[in-house]
């Protein structure tokens, strides 16, 4: 069922959002500062592209210091208008029965959008 459900998010703008997410993670490596933000970006990519069956192991708060100032800039500078845009998916699909896991993808990329540093894909 998941990869059906991965083919039909894939057609109807799972590319899309993966290529996007993949265009500002190239744009943000081009600085040494934005290497880590790329790099996270790039886990939202991969999480875009294939969602249905990949799971996300929260690591809760960052233990390092850099990491959790890392995830605070973040918020302000993509996190929040990210997740913003992933909310408002997820609640337009959630309103239909048929729409609901799609929805629920969308939440789940939210939740990673908000706390990238910390989290992994598993």
């Amino acid at each position: 069922m998941n990869i059906l459900l991965n083919i039909i998010w894939f057609v109807f703008g799972g590319v899309m959002i993966a290529i996007e997410y993949a265009i500002s993670s190239v744009l943000m490596m081009l600085t040494i500062i934005g290497i880590p933000f790329g790099l996270q970006t790039l886990k939202l990519a991969v999480v875009a592209l294939w969602p249905f069956g990949t799971k996300i192991v929260d690591g809760g708060w960052p233990s390092g210091c850099l990491a959790g100032l890392m995830n605070v800039i973040w918020w302000f500078v993509g996190g929040i208008p990210i997740a913003l845009t992933h909310l408002g998916w997820g609640l337009l699909f959630s309103i239909t029965i048929i729409g609901l896991p799609f929805g629920l993808q969308h939440f789940k990329l939210m939740r990673l959008a908000l706390f990238t540093f910390g989290n992994s894909i598993a």
